[in-house]
């Protein structure tokens, strides 16, 4: 995710101290003026690049190429237009997660008038002076509020929910009126046909009114048209969907786009929404990219770094000389979450346009540092093609362990901490008072990696003023984080860039780090602040200076890998000493040093001829040893260290140990190996507590301590005491352990106190494993108050071991023996467990393997990436909260080999419900089918092959009411028996207890249970100390719970099956048979197709021979009138009708309706099997008598509706007398109509979802049209299956007869909501 904050006060956490002798008093000493204000809106000075630009104005960046991995950057935006010296400062724009991807492989051509239809349904006109030789046009449409993000698409439903409230308003006005009128016209309404009128316009008004309160809107609907003009692929939108006036935003009026790279044009969609978006084409015009911001984010960034306001140099970013590449990494469909295939597709375009530097800030936690498949390739990118790549380390401090991937975590990367000045916090942060000298963001992230390496490599400016996108309708805007640290950076090394092109050296992202890292100002004077800012606050000019004095040696980054002497495995980059048994002793430690070469080094000429005198150096000799020197060459060198911690104090510990050039120890350190030691507190005391005392808290101040936790111990109860401070204060208290292969386990709270108080806190730990717990006073709180806060914190170790963590129930009738001590103090031991999810395994039903056809998708070793399509169905009854959750590729994105996951849930009529990666969230997913399609991308076709059985889960949530809450037992035949119940007991140190957990009885399983499937929960033993009795029975808010399973055994064998067939029948055999014949030639009649016109003869002759060999066999007739009614080619209309009224005609006479209506007069016994069988019989022929009189009636309104139709268009001289014999016609199949309809409604409720269209053409064909609609809205309403197309259809026509606009513009827009030609491309 990205790396910022938008307000000050919802940042997170932590600070360092000060220092820097007389460098950083020039940040100190400054004066706050309007100069000086606006110059700490885009911080410069604090990394001397306001100096290297004034003493070296063509060294603005220019030359310099930057490709932003972001969310998107707005190319209208303030300062993003032009280059300090005139060139282009975009240029390219692209999205690189496909989430603005168009299908358009759709062509059409465009009629005598210009006319085409575009992908909507809508009827476009194309401009005749566009140049299209081929005359094909390529459509496709995107609904617009998928472009854009949610707080512009917030803004522009308020708008236009306010225009539709008051077209809303006039209609319920007009219709109270009306009925108004209506009331004084007909004081008493008694007749039968003026209560239905009343009830007519009531009902608008009851519509009109329930419309307003469900009224959701989904957004315009855009069309896109691309065309080849025989140079270049081009683009129109139709955008009138957008705005009140019909001629604006048509197709033709659309100033024709191509791909951004080109021409550097972009649109605007409208003045309504105010946002900028490019178009790029792909795959032959089969592909349209509409590139929009995911968040203001990406231009943010961007802004920092290069932007160029010639009115204002104050307000320039840090290289406003230097041009970009816009890399769109934040996925829209994801709110604006990075996706693997955008992360891929971003490099791919990074080296396509040769850039020099790469600026990222985003990123996420991860348990494998400097490892995956996006590293991978950033080696490949910036070993081979030399780029630079600056990204944030992220914003998870002030505890150490939390730097982020790919940022602080990655070897190739420059991971860059976030620095606040006095000038950033007086001017941009607008503080009362600012602190006396600079320190590191509380909220910055911390070294070091699990692995031991330093974490962050330099810090920069975190804050800043810059520009927006102008949807936001602001020029620009603060946002901190080490988000614009890393473009505070990455614009001070394009200043570098810029100087060594224009003097000829060489650019190489190893030689650019060392003089960063050399040169950096440190902040804070103890060693192990460099955890919290790397080697310091870089500083351009020194930088320089040292580039240009090194710019003779070799370009060489020197690899370092470590390994506890006597032991292979693990491998880390640094030596990370952080339990106690770790520090009770010496170790010694093999370092290997090799240096790395870019892979064009002459091996002749860089390669063999390197050798360097090392002289090697400890920070402290009495903790680190290593040897005096080292003779190092190309195939590198390994010698030893010993690190004795025996004699250190508790707490945190810093050392280095580095190697000097002996002929050129200006150079200072070629490498650095980091050596990080926490050494616990102890816990003596029985029962387990720790506390300390009067630590003193002022704005920025950070306390550590590092407890070895007891083990036992499974959870914590704290209190924090605080004393002596006025105004409001902010702490942030977190802890974190560190286990193998696992993410640091963090818990975090942030504490707001307005005066001095008490708090308890409660969070699970890990027993015999080191917690580091941080309190720390944010940066900014307490500004300007010179009251020292007391902070006491007090910590109890509470702890029930189990012999089994996480429990499994096999699915048997078996209870789970599970047993239980308190090795620290007496606990009491309440177990609670709840089942409460359900988890369905699946597996593919369809596997589609292709290689992605565009170059987008081709990686710079010239590989095509390949993307498998996994399809998998599943089934709701009823309505449910699911995700879909995959366990080898879930919560894994950078710490992963695989590259990208995508998935979307979509249901029978391609509606998309629910995307997502590999985070996925729970939807709300009505009843139905549904189809999820899985996209998996690599460019190693034997991973892809090895996924296409993949398992995959759906999980949904049980409601509260479903949930099955799992009983204890003291007995083995407790569950079964009914007896020994276990409720809760106290245990004593020393002394073990057990219990049973039973399974969950079977008629508690969910309906509809799948074997297989496993049912989810949490178990907890324990309970807080100050907990109530029935807080203690939920066990999520126990402190520590564990994962329960049940797997779904077999179900039960239906004993009634096969009860009531009797072997042997009465019927005599040659009468069983003859049945047999008729129903099997039945049979094989209803599969008859009836596709051509000697298809439907012989079919007809078919039926009338059947007809007349088994007269009036019901079963038969309804099987002739399914067959009719299945017809597709339709030639002529009111013959087909009438064809299907006869074949009704035949089954309503089939059936005896006095016998039918005899039999369901009387009540059945239904413990008697025959009277049983003869009522399913009786009620089967209630439903074909029903379905006939429904196709009946549905034919005579279709015939009425085509007749009416003619009448209207034909329009013939003779038209009286046409209409007086039409009239008598209507009105004798009116009668019919009527006559049907009250029969139907005999035998059915014609309210119902299944026969309620037959209600609406009724109440149509009078005239009431309310009515109508509110039969209809009912039957969509109640139908509880995937909405059918035709009642919407119906619904729309009914709107458009009403004459409601602004209605039926709304629903046409839900229409491809519901209906979509298409699923989506990934």
């Amino acid at each position: 995710m990205p790396c910022s904050s938008t307000e000050t006060s919802s940042i997170s956490c932590g600070g360092g101290g000060g220092g820097g002798g007389e460098e950083n008093g020039r940040l100190r000493n400054f004066k706050l003026n309007e100069s000086t204000f606006l110059a700490s809106l885009m911080p410069k000075k604090e990394i001397d690049a306001d100096r290297f630009v004034e003493a070296n104005p063509q060294y603005d960046g220019r030359g310099a190429l930057i490709a932003i991995f972001d969310s998107g950057v707005d190319p209208a935006a303030a300062g993003l237009q032009v280059t300090s010296d005139g060139k282009p400062k975009i240029l390219d724009v692209l999205d690189c997660t496909g989430s603005g991807d168009v299908d358009t492989s759709k062509v059409v051509k465009a009629d005598g008038e210009g006319r085409i239809r575009g992908a909507s349904g809508a009827t476009l006109v194309v401009n005749s002076s566009w140049k299209n030789p081929s005359g094909e046009w390529h459509v496709g449409c995107k609904l617009l509020y998928e472009l854009f993000t949610s707080i512009l698409t917030s803004r522009l439903k308020k708008e236009r929910k306010k225009k539709w409230d008051e077209l809303n308003q006039e209609e319920i006005a007009k219709a109270v009126k009306h009925l108004d009128e209506f009331d004084q016209k007909h004081t008493k309404v008694e007749d039968p046909k003026l209560k239905r009128t009343r009830e007519d316009i009531q009902n608008k008004i009851d519509i009109l009114r329930k419309q307003a309160d469900s009224y959701d809107d989904k957004g315009p609907i855009i069309d896109a048209v691309v065309w080849h003009d025989g140079e270049v692929w081009r683009v129109a939108l139709d955008t009138q969907s957008l705005g009140d006036d019909p001629n604006c935003g048509k197709l033709a009026d659309f100033v024709p786009l191509t791909n951004y790279r080109i021409e550097r044009k972009y649109g605007m969609f409208s003045k309504l929404d105010a946002c900028s978006f490019v178009v790029n084409v792909y795959d032959e015009g089969n592909i349209l990219s509409i590139v929009t911001d995911s968040s203001p984010h990406g231009t943010h960034v961007a802004g920092i770094a290069t932007a160029f306001h010639p009115e204002e140099p104050l307000l320039n970013g840090v290289a406003p000389g230097a041009q970009l590449i816009s890399c769109k990494i934040g996925d829209s469909r994801l709110g604006s979450m990075e996706t693997g295939t955008g992360l891929v597709r971003a490099l791919i375009a990074a080296v396509e346009h040769k850039c020099d530097l790469i600026n990222m800030s985003y990123g996420e936690a991860t348990l494998l540092p400097d490892y995956g498949r996006f590293v991978d390739l950033v080696n490949e990118v910036v070993n081979k093609h030399r780029l630079i790549f600056v990204s944030s380390a992220g914003n998870s401090g002030p505890a150490l362990n939390t730097v982020g991937a790919p940022g602080g975590t990655s070897s190739s990367i420059i991971g860059v901490g976030a620095y606040v000045s006095p000038a950033m916090a007086a001017g941009a942060h607008s503080v009362v008072e600012p602190p006396p000298e600079g320190l590191e963001y509380t909220w910055s992230s911390r070294g070091p990696t699990a692995d031991g390496d330093l974490g962050v490599c330099i810090s920069a400016p975190g804050g800043a003023v810059a520009p927006v996108p102008t949807w936001t309708l602001q020029g620009r805007q603060l946002m901190n984080g080490t988000s614009m640290a890393s473009p505070s950076a990455c614009g001070g090394i394009a200043l570098l860039i810029s100087a060594m092109k224009a003097e000829g050296i060489p650019v190489s992202p190893y030689s650019v780090r060392k003089a960063l890292e050399n040169t950096s100002l440190p902040v804070g004077s103890l060693p192990e602040d460099k955890l919290t800012t790397g080697q310091g606050l870089m500083q351009v000019d020194k930088a320089y200076e040292y580039i240009q004095k090194s710019r003779d040696f070799s370009c060489v980054w020197y690899q370092i890998k470590i390994n506890q002497s006597g032991k292979s495995t693990p491998v880390s980059r640094g030596i990370y000493l952080r339990d106690a048994t770790a520090c009770q002793q010496s170790t010694e430690w093999a370092v290997q040093v090799e240096p790395k070469f870019h892979e064009d080094a002459s091996k002749l000429e860089e390669l063999v001829p390197f050798e360097e005198c090392i002289e090697l150096h400890s920070s402290d000799n009495a903790v680190v040893r290593a040897p005096e020197y080292l003779l190092l060459t190309n195939n590198g060198r390994t010698f030893n260290i010993v690190v004795d911690p025996t004699s250190l104090s508790d707490g945190l510990h810093y050392y280095e140990v580095y190697g000097i050039d002996c002929k050129a120890p200006w150079r200072g350190p070629l490498f650095r190996i980091p050596i990080t030691i926490t050494k616990p507190k102890a816990v003596v005391n029985r029962p387990p507590q720790i506390s300390f005392s009067r630590m003193s808290f002022v704005p920025g101040h950070i306390e550590r301590r590092y407890i070895e936790v007891p083990l036992g111990a499974s959870w914590v109860e704290a209190t924090m005491r605080t004393s002596g401070f006025d105004t409001t204060r902010r702490f942030y208290v977190d802890t974190v352990q560190i286990c193998p292969l696992q993410r640091p386990i963090k818990w975090e709270s942030v504490v707001t106190l307005s005066s001095p108080t008490a708090k308890s806190f409660s969070f699970p730990v890990v027993g015999g494993q080191t917690m580091e717990l941080v309190v720390s006073q944010f940066w900014s709180s307490g500004m300007g108050s010179h009251e020292t806060t007391i902070v006491d914190f007090e910590i109890v170790f509470h702890g029930i071991g189990v012999n089994k963590t996480e429990v499994l129930l096999d699915g048997s009738e078996a209870p789970t023996r599970i047993e239980a001590e308190a090795l620290l103090a007496s606990e009491t031991l309440a177990p609670a467990a709840v089942l409460n999810k359900i988890r369905v395994p699946y597996r593919p039903t369809e596997a589609k393997l292709c290689t992605l056809p565009t170059n987008r998708d081709k990686l710079p070793s010239g590989k095509q990436i390949m993307a498998l399509t996994l399809t998998y169905k599943f089934k709701l009854e009823d309505g449910a909260e699911v995700k879909p959750y995959i366990p080898l590729l879930n919560n894994r994105i950078y710490d992963t080999k695989f590259e990208s996951q995508f998935y979307m849930i979509s249901d029978t009529n391609k509606r998309v419900y629910a995307m997502g990666d590999c985070y996925p969230d729970a939807s709300k997913l009505p009843k139905g089918e549904y189809t999820l399609q899985l996209y998996l991308r690599h460019d190693n076709v034997q991973c892809l092959e090895k996924m296409k059985q993949l398992v995959l889960f759906i999980e949904r949530n049980l409601e509260d009411k479903d949930a099955v809450r799992l009983n204890f037992f003291s007995e083995p035949d407790g569950p079964v028996m009914g007896n020994g119940a276990f409720k809760s007991s106290v245990l004593v140190p020393g002394k073990k207890e057990a219990f049973y957990i039973s399974p969950p009885n079977k008629d508690k399983l969910p309906k509809n249970s799948l074997q297989g499937s496993v049912l989810l929960g949490a178990i907890s033993h324990g309970k807080l100390s100050y907990a109530s009795q029935e807080e203690g029975k939920n066990p999520k808010k126990n402190p520590v719970s564990y994962q329960i399973s049940f797997v779904i055994p077999p179900n039960k064998t239906d004993d009634d099956k096969g009860k009531g067939s009797s072997s042997s029948s009465t019927k005599p055999i040659a009468e069983r048979l003859a049945e047999e014949v008729r129903d099997a030639k039945i049979k094989v009649f209803g599969s008859l197709k009836q596709d051509t016109d000697e298809d439907r003869a012989e079919w007809k002759n078919l039926a009338h021979s059947l007809k007349s060999e088994y007269p009036k066999y019901t079963p038969l007739l309804v099987k002739i009138l399914d067959s009719l009614l299945s017809r597709g080619d339709i030639g002529d209309k009111i013959h087909h009708y009438e064809e299907v009224i006869e074949a009704a005609n035949e089954v309503i006479d089939s059936i005896d309706r006095e016998e039918l209506a005899k039999f369901f007069s009387l009540k059945s016994d239904p413990e008697d099997e025959e009277a049983e069988k003869n009522k399913k019989k009786m009620e089967t022929t209630r439903d074909q008598l029903a379905e006939a009189l429904y196709q009946k009636g549905l034919a005579l309104a279709e015939i009425e509706s085509v007749k009416n139709e003619k009448a209207a268009t034909e329009g013939t001289k003779d038209g009286d007398q046409t209409g007086d014999q039409s009239s008598v016609g209507s009105d004798k199949r009116s009668d019919l109509f009527e006559e049907n309809f009250k029969e139907l409604q005999k035998w059915v409720d014609l309210k119902s979802s299944k026969y309620g269209t037959l209600s609406v053409l009724r109440e149509r064909r009078c005239g009431r049209l309310g009515t109508a609609l509110k039969v209809l809205n009912d039957m969509i309403q109640d139908d509880g299956e995937p909405p059918k197309k035709k009642l919407y259809e119906m619904k729309l026509s009914l709107l458009d007869d009403i004459g409601w606009s602004h209605l039926s513009t709304y629903e046409r827009q839900w229409m491809h909501v519901r209906f979509p030609p298409s699923l989506p491309l990934f």
